[in-house]
């Protein structure tokens, strides 16, 4: 394997390990989430979590897209919050079956994090404090100790270390 195979197949292992974060830190984030919370509106002008839940997974789809090299943006709607949650998961295994894959990559693997995976951490970011807003705070942790692993990416994570109040 040449150097650039070499650094190719590192940045790949590390796209997979950034949407094995992604799941893990989203998973939090959307776990046991109060009934009516995909409505919660913090203002007059702000987006639902239901809605930026959606647009996390036009995200990942997008990335998809990018990796295949066959970049579409699709925006979808609002789905119930189990069946975005679930989107949510199904939307980070496509896309790290292609980065797990032999299949060339249609883009760099900066131009996926910087994009599509960067943005996607954004707005988890948002539903969580969104979460906290509604009265319904995800605990923080020391994620440096989390147990994230690429290819973990589907909703069964392994359960926090240490969380903080």
């Amino acid at each position: 394997m040449s150097s650039t195979e070499s650094e190719a197949a590192g940045s790949r292992e590390f796209l997979r390990h950034t949407l094995a974060t992604l799941a893990y830190r989203g998973g939090k984030a959307l776990r046991d989430a109060p009934p009516g919370f995909a409505e919660f509106r913090a203002g007059g002008t702000t987006r639902t979590p239901g809605e930026i839940l959606a647009h996390v997974g036009d995200l990942l789809d997008w990335g998809l897209s990018i990796a295949k090299g066959e970049e579409k943006w699709k925006s979808g709607d609002p789905l119930p919050w189990n069946q975005g949650t679930d989107r949510f998961f199904a939307s980070l295994r496509a896309f790290d079956d292609v980065l797990a894959s032999d299949a060339p990559l249609g883009s760099s693997a900066e131009r996926l994090f910087q994009g599509p995976i960067a943005d996607a951490f954004t707005h988890i970011g948002q539903i969580s404090m969104l979460r906290r807003l509604a009265g319904t705070p995800v605990r923080a942790e020391n994620f440096s100790r989390a147990d994230i692993k690429a290819g973990r990416v589907g909703a069964e994570q392994t359960a926090p270390k240490r969380e903080f109040d």
